[in-house]
């Protein structure tokens, strides 16, 4: 949209079908989407546009709500589903505050999709062999490249908290601060925008694929999750006495009740399950524990009042208003309910049979097919379109033999 129409009000509008369009351009039925496949208005959320600092033309980007054209917000609408989910937290007199953990890799051009990534060759000559895991110095070959992401997230007003190299080879990880959760949605999202497009400026691709390369750990979006009194702005996950709480405790119950149904929003692609399968501190399961990283519900070691509850499961992939909003409405199921959650385990362990999850696509589909917790909490509209869409996607995936296939299985008998 031109600035000038822009700025003059005109309403942007966009077919409902869109919102489930999946990841190869297709549509599911239009009976997912209203057989009419009508308008949807998109409206400018005022804090959330940004002059963007990487394009040497004018551009702005406008995060917008996806609205019925009677005002009422979609229910296709992932940003809609997290605000709806913060209200009903409201209603409780709570406001729920979260954090996110986005890791992702930064490679060379990839003009050959049948061919692994590499690292790019940085500013030193050289490409990474995969020794700077936490190093100080593990960046130097990209400074160009991360000086400019800095000024650019410092443009779009996204505050870091810490940037790290992380366990793989050009992987790295930014800690985003906690706040309004609809905000780290906002935040989320615009800094992955802004990585590819600040890569693409210096020659460089980054992918926030769950795991794009193989024998290496895979890039997560690990989400914390905390709960304060809109009254007092207290933590309720610990009591006067710095104790953990029971509505701490009926959160986490609500975590482990929903983990499994809502894997699919969690891990929404087929390579999300080449991270869980491969757990390279990368859980599959709906265990909890203080401090210990093999759980899918981590408690982190911390003060009283900043006691969180850390959702491990999510993938660098995954949408971040989805991903968020499926976890803070399992948390409050789970108090709704007064669920208790199952007893903590720490050290090595061996996961109950009730605390797995789906280990692949079509697993997650099927129990996210049979959840009616999940129509409960989004919509049979939303889940069974979302089931749809990503259905196509993976109907596309089996259509196509991999390398693997043929290497290992055309020489059999």
């Amino acid at each position: 949209m031109t600035a000038e129409g822009f700025l003059e009000g005109r309403r942007l509008q966009l077919a409902r079908g869109v919102l489930l369009q999946c990841i190869m351009g297709g549509y599911p039925a239009a009976r997912f989407y209203g057989s009419d496949d009508g308008d949807l208005a998109l409206i400018a959320e005022p804090t959330q546009i940004h002059r963007l600092p990487w394009s040497d033309d004018p551009r702005a980007l406008a995060i917008c709500d996806a609205d019925e054209l009677t005002g009422e917000s979609s229910n296709l609408s992932t940003r809609g589903q997290l605000k709806k989910v913060i209200a009903r937290y409201a209603e409780r007199g709570l406001a729920p505050v979260v954090a996110t953990e986005l890791e992702f890799f930064v490679f060379a051009p990839n003009t050959d999709p049948t061919q692994p990534f590499r690292p790019p060759v940085g500013i030193d000559g050289r490409r990474e062999d995969g020794q700077s895991a936490f190093s100080v110095s593990s960046n130097n070959g990209l400074r160009p490249f991360f000086n400019e992401v800095y000024k650019c997230m410092a443009a779009l007003g996204l505050p870091r908290d810490t940037f790290m190299h992380e366990m793989g080879v050009s992987q790295f990880e930014i800690n985003l601060l906690h706040g309004d959760p609809l905000l780290l949605a906002d935040q989320t999202f615009l800094f992955k925008h802004l990585l590819k497009e600040v890569a693409l400026k210096h020659g460089l691709t980054v992918v926030c694929m769950a795991k794009p390369l193989a024998h290496t750990p895979g890039s997560s979006m690990h989400i914390h999750q905390s709960l304060v009194d809109i009254a007092t702005g207290k933590n309720v996950f610990s009591d006067e006495r710095g104790e953990p709480t029971a509505m701490f405790r009926h959160f986490i119950g609500g975590q482990q009740a929903g983990m499994a149904d809502f894997t699919a929003l969690f891990a929404p692609n087929v390579n999300s399950y080449q991270r869980l399968c491969h757990p390279y501190a990368s859980p599959n399961n709906a265990c909890w524990s203080h401090d210990n990283r093999a759980a899918g519900l981590r408690i982190p070691a911390s003060s009283p009042v900043a006691r969180r509850v850390e959702n491990r499961l999510p993938g660098a992939d995954a949408n971040p208003y989805l991903a968020i909003a499926a976890s803070l409405a399992a948390g409050l199921h789970g108090i709704e309910h007064e669920l208790e959650p199952s007893e903590a385990i720490q050290g090595e362990f061996e996961v109950p049979d009730n605390l797995a999850l789906p280990c692949t696509l079509h697993a997650a589909l099927e129990r996210l097919k049979r959840s009616q917790l999940a129509r409960e909490l989004f919509g049979q509209e939303f889940i069974e379109g979302y089931i749809a869409s990503k259905t196509m996607e993976l109907t596309s995936f089996f259509d196509e033999i991999t390398p693997w296939e043929r290497r290992v299985l055309a020489a059999q008998a």
